[in-house]
């Protein structure tokens, strides 16, 4: 699997994801999603892009099991996040049904980022 690419091609979904919350809110005049809206660009259009373009530039970072473990737990993790956030707020999920689902998908993230992180510091050697 091409690493790059998929974090490009996925983040360019989440870009229209977001698009469509933005041209909700503004039509519509309710922005109580904007949270969900905010988290869709950030953790799907835009950071998945700069890994996408990170990846596809900087020698190395994409070889090996890091780079595979990365892309999945940020693929888990934000989309389970961003569902959960997306239920919680539209009202459709009580918060105390969905809200613990948050540190499993944040954790996913976050282990996501840390294999990042050693996989720039290996490839910056």
């Amino acid at each position: 699997m091409n690493i790059s690419r998929g974090f490009l091609v996925i983040g360019a979904c989440y870009l229209l994801v977001g698009i469509g919350f933005g041209m909700y809110m503004g039509g519509s005049g309710d922005r109580s999603l904007a949270p969900v809206h905010a988290h869709i660009n950030l953790l799907g259009f835009t950071l998945m892009t700069l890994f996408g373009l990170a990846y596809r530039v900087i020698p190395g970072l994409a070889d090996g099991a890091l780079a595979q473990a990365h892309f999945w737990l940020h693929q888990a993790g934000a989309l389970v996040l961003l569902a959960g956030l997306f239920l919680m707020m539209s009202g459709r999920v009580p918060e105390a049904t969905v809200g613990p689902i948050f540190p499993f998908a944040e954790g996913a993230i976050a282990l996501g980022v840390l294999c990042w992180l050693a996989g720039i510091v290996r490839a910056a050697r």
